[in-house]
């Protein structure tokens, strides 16, 4: 049964003496500290008898502490072991002075920050390399053993990935495609060339919006559920679970989504480049009265495929460059909803960086090579 902390005072050849009993915990104090504390406000020589205390943590023993104030030395202190090493715990802890830190001005807290961003940005780096290392792995043992790969959750991801994402791809790149033409129609009026229109479409759609606006879609799409699917499951231990029964996630999970958009991307290219073509072969029959066959005609003479090609080139490195942004975010998250946030915002952006870049990578390559 627990017994209140107590105690009782005696007095011997001018010296004072506190004999404690009872429970000196949490549950056990109760107004004992304060009453502890008033009663020696007047003694100087003090000696503590704890051999009569049943228990003790760090509440009793810092309300000793505190009541005793400056004037109790170890030597005067009888107690089990137990009991002593805690009370010069709490005394050592009592003694920590309190770090105060200094207010940093503007300049500092700035380059603290760059200096923050610059080593998360090698460890990403680092990170990279580490999920593609993982990936090769997962590669390689999938090509010397066909049996490995997954086609069921490949089909539905390319279902999800790619069939479902037509109509959104479409739409948008016939307003693009519109959008185009109409400019197109409306500048080069001024020049006596709004026959030119024909080309400006044709270009732009199948060389760099076809690609692009599928890409920056399944960025802002699929990037983000395969980063807020694979983090969930991060969360919920479902990842630690495979790998515990043998299972490699990246074979399992990553490789699957690869695959997925490597198959669909291509597609979604061609349905882009129709539905923009589309767009501008409606502006341009309803603003420079050009018929439909004259516009396929000049596209065919003057435009030809290479430009589709070129655009279609860029899928495979557009669909690589998203499924590994957003498993690898995935990956990255951590055991509460706030990382699982973030790294879904972070797949949405580096998607679209990433997109914008090599699309400016591949345009160079193609100036350099005059195709």
């Amino acid at each position: 049964m627990a017994l209140p902390a107590d105690f009782t005072l005696t007095e011997q050849d001018g010296r004072f003496a506190v004999v404690l009993s009872g429970d000196w915990t949490a549950r056990g104090l109760f107004d004992a500290g304060p009453r502890l504390a008033k009663a020696l406000e007047d003694s100087r020589d003090l000696r503590l008898d704890l051999t009569g205390v049943n228990r003790c943590d760090t509440a009793g023993a810092y309300a000793i502490l505190r009541a005793a104030g400056d004037r109790l030395e170890v030597d005067k202190i009888t107690a089990r072991k137990q009991i002593l090493r805690l009370l010069e715990l709490v005394g050592a802890a009592i003694k920590v002075e309190p770090e105060h830190t200094a207010q940093r001005g503007g300049l500092h807290a700035l380059l603290e920050r760059i200096g923050r961003g610059v080593f998360g940005l090698f460890a990403d780096g680092y990170g990279t390399l580490i999920f593609l290392g993982h990936l090769l792995v997962a590669l390689g043992r999938s090509v010397v053993s066909p049996r490995r790969i997954r086609w069921a959750p490949i089909i539905a991801l390319c279902e999800r990935a790619g069939l479902d994402a037509m109509p959104i791809v479409a739409t948008t790149t016939f307003f693009i495609g519109a959008v185009v033409g109409l400019l197109g129609a409306n500048m080069l009026t001024d020049f006596g060339a709004q026959v030119y229109a024909v080309e400006l479409i044709g270009i732009s759609v199948m060389r760099e919006f076809n690609i692009l606006i599928t890409a920056i879609l399944l960025a802002g799409r699929s990037a983000s559920s395969f980063a807020a699917e694979i983090g969930s499951m991060k969360m919920n231990q479902e990842i630690d679970a495979m790998q515990v029964m043998g299972v490699d996630p990246y074979e399992a999970l990553v490789l699957p989504r690869f695959a997925a958009l490597l198959f669909t991307i291509p597609l979604l290219t061609f349905v882009a480049t129709i539905a923009g073509l589309a767009g501008g072969i409606l502006v341009v029959w309803s603003v420079l009265d050009l018929s439909p066959t004259f516009f396929l005609q000049r596209i065919v003479d003057y435009v030809g495929a290479t430009h589709f090609w070129i655009g279609l080139s860029k899928a495979p490195v557009m669909a690589m460059v998203i499924a590994a942004i957003g498993c690898r975010q995935g990956m990255e998250v951590g055991n509460d909803v706030e990382s699982l946030g973030r790294r879904v915002t972070a797949a949405v952006v580096h998607a679209i960086f990433a997109i914008i870049l090599i699309d400016a990578i591949f345009a160079l390559i193609y100036m350099e090579l005059d195709i």
